[in-house]
């Protein structure tokens, strides 16, 4: 009976999230206010929470966390110093005379985005401000145009460097091993960030590259709907100029980390340095953008950081009163085995990212149900990548999706919600075609982390 106190503070998290309430006041409020009824009713060992000095001492010194806030820099500069405006305007100027081209543009300029930043809401926000006005100027059917911006968006959750791919990382890595030392594996195996990062390019790229597919094939079949857009031919070293800066500072920090030669916390370091240059030389960073870019960075990894101790004290008290032990014997009792549970893990992730960020998940659903599956046999890197594709395709999915609702709040009124709800739902259809492809195919993920490492 007492194991079943654990999902009822889940359910209360969840509702308190819903209501508005401050994600890691809430995680860490509701379980200490579980924790304080279940040490006067004798059902919680407060024994528990001596454990968490331990657990955010650890989170202080995890070096892997560092490339969280170099990461979250990298993307910032980038966004202020306007390197996004003078993409979309290059690509424009070479894809825009093609049927489809404008939307082509906008899905390349966000792959680099997402790269950039990691982050859905800031890619969302700044494809919609700089692309949605000029795709609906040149007669761009606008549930095309909001359905090509919302799902572009959500790459920042698969195309590495990821903040979101950091922290899965991070939190799997931490799964796994105790997975393995649960099963009497005393020198366990481990998996990095960089590892998740090598995983997700061929996912990551192909995703791209079925974009691209659906918008030239769309635009073929109804020539109306992603006209040639009226835009001048961008010149060589125009293109050059807006593209190569940016193109190069990415593939500099995924090419240090792919050959060995920094970790994923030195790339990071790398890549704020070299956006922090690139925006320099340009004369696009002055004292006072400078200032914005520091206070926007320190928010986020503020926030991010708060949600983290929340977390870790959910996850304390859950353990107290035994949750963990009622989920193993549910996935134990499904007659699946290990396929139904990840099925079933997976389902109730992409219903929790109606209302969770994808911090939330990681930090409090991931450390739940990772250790599991992967004791079960699940690889972990492609359980991380997984996770990103499936949280992506809900921040995709009407009417709760996390992308939408940023789009909405950017887009003019004369775009209904309808349009962009029904524009999101060929991208979720190639969202849920590309998991049910690395779900049969798993070497997807796996075999380039497997062959670099060999």
């Amino acid at each position: 009976m007492t194991a079943y106190i654990s999902l009822y503070m889940f359910a209360v998290v969840c509702l308190l999230l819903m209501l508005g309430y401050p994600v890691a006041f809430t995680l860490g409020g509701t379980a200490l206010g579980f924790a304080a009824v279940g040490i006067l009713a004798g059902h919680f060992d407060p024994g528990f929470l001596a454990a968490l000095p331990a657990r955010i001492f650890g989170t202080i010194s995890n070096t892997t966390l560092i490339a969280v806030p170099l990461f979250v820099l990298m993307g910032v500069i980038l966004e202020k110093s306007r390197v996004a405006e003078e993409l979309l305007s290059s690509m424009s100027g070479l894809f825009g005379s093609i049927r489809g081209g404008l939307g082509i543009s906008v899905v390349v300029v966000g792959m680099l985005l997402a790269a950039s930043t990691g982050i859905v809401g800031a890619t969302v926000v700044t494809m919609g401000l700089l692309s949605l006005p000029s795709m609906l100027r040149n007669d761009y059917q606008p549930a095309l145009a909001a359905g090509t911006i919302c799902a572009t968006g959500t790459l920042g959750q698969i195309i590495p460097p990821s903040i979101a791919l950091v922290l899965l990382g991070d939190v799997l890595s931490n799964a796994y091993q105790r997975a393995q030392l649960e099963m009497n594996i005393f020198n366990p195996k481990t998996v990095s960030v960089g590892d998740l990062f090598i995983g997700a390019l061929i996912p990551g790229l192909l995703l791209v590259g079925a974009y691209i597919a659906y918008l030239l094939i769309y635009a073929r079949l109804q020539p109306r709907v992603a006209p040639p857009a009226r835009v001048e031919h961008a010149s060589l070293a125009e293109l050059l100029r807006g593209l190569l800066p940016p193109l190069l500072l990415i593939l500099v920090v995924l090419g240090s980390i792919l050959t060995g030669a920094a970790t994923p916390t030195e790339a990071a370091g790398i890549g704020a340095t070299g956006a922090l240059l690139l925006a320099l030389v340009r004369g696009q960073m002055d004292r006072e953008r400078l200032r914005l870019v520091v206070i926007n960075t320190m928010e986020v990894t503020a926030m991010v950081f708060m949600i983290l101790i929340g977390a870790a004290v959910f996850s304390l008290v859950f353990r107290g009163f035994g949750g963990e032990e009622l989920i193993h014997e549910f996935f134990g009792s499904l007659p699946g085995g290990v396929g139904a549970a990840t099925l079933v893990v997976m389902l109730v992730i992409f219903l929790l990212g109606f209302i969770l960020d994808f911090i939330e998940i990681t930090f409090v659903v991931v450390p739940i149900v990772g250790p599991i599956l992967l004791a079960m046999g699940v690889d972990p890197v492609w359980l991380g990548i997984m996770l990103a594709l499936n949280l992506q395709t809900s921040f995709l999915t009407p009417p709760f999706g996390f992308a939408l609702f940023y789009l909405r709040g950017v887009a003019p009124p004369s775009l209904p919600t309808s349009a962009i709800y029904r524009g999101v739902i060929p991208f979720i259809l190639i969202q849920i075609l590309a998991m049910a492809v690395l779900w049969y195919w798993p070497a997807m993920a796996t075999w380039l982390p497997a062959l670099l490492k060999g």
